[in-house]
Parts: C-alpha cells; sequence; structure tokens
C-alpha cells in the first residue's frame, strides 16, 4: 500500500457528472471509470463487465479520466507482481503528466520508500524492514494485543452496546502497533485518528499528515538516545544503514499500510461472524476455524481492492493486451481473487488456500501480514471469548460501507449483548491475558512465522464460537 507523501500537494477531486448521469459509467473515450457511484457501489459486477469485454486485462479510468491499464486475472496479477523487470514499481517511469490537482497525486507521486523502490535499492530497504519485524517475539505480540483487546472491552462493556468498528476495529491494531515502534501509549489513539484521516483525504489530511511525521521525527530522536526492544531502534540500527529521514517515512508508510488493513480484516471478519449463517454453521460443525475465517475474508473482500504502483519498463503484451512503455498496470486484488479461472463458483470452500493476492506477491509482497494476522485472530477470539453472547444491534442493510476506486471499508458495526454476559480478562484467554499492570516480556530476536493459532477451549469451557451458533438457531 502507498501513502501519501510527507508533503503532498494539496488536491481538490476532479469534477464529475451528476449523479444518476450515464456518464458516470464510461468516459469521453468509452473506457468505463474505476470511480464514481457507479463503480464504487457494485465493484463485483464492473470486474464482470469488464473481463466479458476486455478480458483478463482491460483499459480503465481513474480519477481525472487518466487511462490506466487494470489486471483482472489471478495468473496476470501475479505475473505483474513477480516480473520487476518488466513492471517497474517506479512511478517518474510514468508516461502521463499529471495536473497539480490530481488527486492520484498522494498515491502515486514518487517518495523515497520501498513501495517505489526496485532492484538492488529496493533489496536494502526491504531487507531492513523484514529483518527488524522477525526480531519480534510472536507470543510477546500475542499477549500485547490481548491486553489491549481486554482494555477496550471494559471501556464498552458496562453500556450493554458498542460500535465494533470505532470502539475496537479502530483502535487494537494502532495500540499494539505503538507498542511494538516504542510510541508511548498515550499517543496511540491520536495518531491512529490523524493515521485513518490521511487515508480518508479530508479537509484536515494535509494537518494530519504533519502529526504523523513531527511524532515519527520526535520518536527517532528519542530511540536514537535511548534505544530499546521495539521496531524503530532496531531500523535505526540495522546494517543497511538508512537515514533518519528513510526511517520515518518508512514508519510512517508502515503505520498506514499496517493499520489501514488490519482495521478491514477485523471489521468484515466480525460482520461475517455476525451476519453469515453458514459461516456460523461452519464453526460449529468444526469444518473451519477463525484463522480459516480471516482467509475468506482476504478472499472475498481484501483490504485493498487495487494497488495503483506499477508502472511497465518498455512495450510488452499482458494478457493479450498491448502495454507500452510508461503506462500504469494496476494490480486488481479484488478482481484478481474472484477470477472464474481460479474460482468458477465463489461459494466452494476456501478454507486452508492462502493463494489469494490480498498481500500481494513477489518481491513486493506484504512483510507484516503475520503481525496482522495475529493482531486480528488473537483480538477477535478474545473479544468473543469474553462476550459471546453478542448480536447485530441493527438490520445487515444498515450497515455501511464507504469505498474510493482504491478502497472500500465498513463504517459502522453496531452491537449489543446482555451486560452480565460479559466475561472476565482472564476467561477470555486462561493463562495468557496478563493484567494491565504487568509489564510484557521483552521482544527477543527469533525468527519470523505464522501467528499462533487461536487459544483452544479448555475442557468444560463451551468455545464461544459454539454457544454463538446455539443462540443464534
Amino acid at each position: 500500500m502507498t501513502t501519501p507523501p510527507s508533503d503532498p500537494t494539496g488536491t481538490v477531486s476532479a469534477p464529475v457528472p451528476p449523479p444518476g448521469c450515464p456518464a458516470h459509467a464510461q468516459g469521453p473515450s468509452g473506457l468505463r471509470r474505476l470511480y464514481g457511484p457507479e463503480a464504487e457501489g457494485s465493484p463485483h459486477e464492473l470486474y464482470g463487465t469488464l473481463r466479458q469485454e476486455h478480458g483478463q486485462v482491460a483499459r480503465v479510468l481513474l480519477p481525472g479520466d487518466v487511462p490506466v491499464w487494470l489486471v483482472l486475472g489471478h495468473r496476470e496479477n501475479l505475473e505483474v507482481m513477480r516480473t520487476p523487470s518488466l513492471f517497474s514499481c517506479d512511478s517518474r517511469r510514468w508516461n502521463v503528466q499529471l495536473p497539480a490537482d490530481s488527486p492520484l497525486l498522494p498515491i502515486t507521486m514518487w517518495q523515497p520508500l520501498i513501495a517505489f523502490a526496485d532492484g538492488v535499492e529496493h533489496a536494502r530497504l526491504r531487507n531492513a524492514i523484514t529483518e527488524s519485524l522477525g526480531r519480534f517475539n510472536r507470543h510477546g505480540v500475542r499477549r500485547y494485543v490481548v491486553r489491549y483487546t481486554n482494555q477496550l472491552i471494559d471501556g464498552f462493556a458496562a453500556t450493554g452496546q458498542a460500535d465494533l468498528v470505532a470502539d475496537f476495529a479502530e483502535k487494537l491494531p494502532i495500540l499494539v502497533l505503538s507498542r511494538l515502534f516504542g510510541i508511548q501509549e498515550r499517543d496511540a489513539l491520536p495518531l491512529g485518528e490523524a493515521v485513518r484521516d490521511m487515508v480518508k483525504g479530508t479537509a484536515t489530511a494535509l494537518q494530519s499528515n504533519q502529526f504523523v511525521v513531527d511524532t515519527m521525527q520526535t520518536l527517532i530522536k528519542r530511540k536514537k538516545d535511548r534505544p530499546g526492544e521495539d521496531f524503530v531502534s532496531w531500523l535505526l540500527s540495522h546494517e543497511s544503514g538508512l537515514t533518519d529521514d528513510e526511517v520515518m517515512e518508512h514508519l510512517r508508510h508502515a503505520l498506514v499500510a499496517a493499520t489501514e488493513p488490519t482495521i478491514n480484516l477485523i471489521a468484515n471478519a466480525l460482520r461475517m461472524v455476525l451476519t453469515d449463517r453458514r459461516f456460523r454453521g461452519n464453526l460449529s460443525g468444526g469444518q473451519m476455524t477463525l484463522p480459516d475465517a480471516l482467509e475468506k475474508v482476504h478472499w472475498d473482500d481484501p483490504a485493498l481492492p487495487v494497488v495503483p504502483t506499477r508502472w511497465a519498463t518498455g512495450d510488452t503484451v499482458l494478457g493479450g493486451q498491448q502495454i507500452k512503455a510508461g503506462d500504469m498496470v494496476m494490480l486488481g486484488l479484488a478482481a484478481g481473487n474472484l477470477d472464474p479461472e481460479i474460482r468458477p463458483d465463489l461459494a466452494a470452500s476456501v478454507y486452508g488456500n492462502r493463494s489469494h493476492l490480498a498481500f500481494s506477491g513477489g518481491p513486493h509482497e506484504c512483510p507484516g501480514q503475520d503481525i496482522g494476522r495475529a493482531i486480528a485472530d488473537t483480538g477477535i477470539d478474545t473479544l468473543l471469548a469474553r462476550i459471546p453472547d453478542i448480536e447485530l444491534a441493527v438490520h445487515e442493510g444498515e450497515l455501511h460501507v464507504s469505498a474510493s476506486w482504491f478502497s472500500r471499508r465498513l463504517d459502522n458495526l453496531p452491537v449489543r449483548f446482555p451486560r452480565k454476559a460479559v466475561g472476565g480478562a482472564a476467561a477470555a484467554a486462561p493463562g495468557s491475558a496478563p493484567s494491565v499492570a504487568q509489564p510484557l516480556p521483552a521482544a527477543a530476536p527469533v525468527a519470523a512465522t505464522a501467528p499462533p493459532s487461536a487459544p483452544v477451549a479448555t475442557e468444560g469451557r463451551t468455545p464461544w464460537w459454539r454457544r454463538l451458533v446455539q443462540r443464534l438457531r
């Protein structure tokens, strides 16, 4: 995922036709728009239409009616991801000159980041990030998640109601990541609010961006004087020799790239638990575990539907289409996951199958995906173990999704539950949930591996998901 540059050009939305006008769907060139109410309201239908009209690679329009290629095929997406010699991440190759007010600039403007680097420079930056992430003790990370999940639950348990987006999903990732980064706990939630404001591109996005930059610069100064067992200290001391500016930019990028997808993953998985009876039945019958459910979310509703950071290094052919040097070739992660060539029946089980595109692939595959999985898996399991008698407080049709040409997010998930049914923190994960006052173990230099599975229910204790299914039948 790319982030707005630390000193981005101010942007305003390009003019579009009025709602309901057929011009929303197609531009003057006859190409279909990937933005606007029609495209954003039903992207899956649009992907199907594009596939019928053009095959696995389609020419589409981004805001401002800028023409780009959208990769729809699973195989073709992997081809782009795995061949940086043909498809570069360096946006300075683009054969399009954007106007100063283009809303695409904050996403595509070149920055000295791993997301825009290729070859030797990319390897230098990625080694620093992956080796620093690999030093985290995965069991220690899980204990952070349990701690902050219990804190958040304690904040709304007495009311018998909550919005699991605003009160839980939007807060848990930044609390955990801040601890891993070495950020003081009191700064975590304000930082998370600023990151979300940046991503939404509101009128205060530039101010929020500056807040994040200032916070990261202060953190770097503090860690240079007093290094610790945290991500920032490890980046500063890594043999790749990152400059302070490079560390700052990558911390800022990592906050956005890790926070937003994890928020979406938690929110969408909880929505599935609360609304999908077939899903609940699979849990009850033992055909699916919570980690399986998270992978299903990655298949059906990836946090980033598209990734607009590839440009052709020369004239080439992809999916039968003639691509010119400098053309943007946009990864269609959501479209690729729906490709009929690999999923002819979307209702068929994908449990245990991690070949989705949610984390990209090739040299630029997301290096922090296991941490995101651990936060979502452990956080959801702990939440539902403490509040198994939870139910949606509104009709499913009242849930609202915000969409743009490159992202989709669930905005609300109101729930209710009997206040007396909220279990204590110790019941959520026996033997693994320290009190808030207890220090957590220091991170240890261990190899990065997949997060641990959800806690196994102890004898005599009915798992939360079985109680939830029994109650809702």
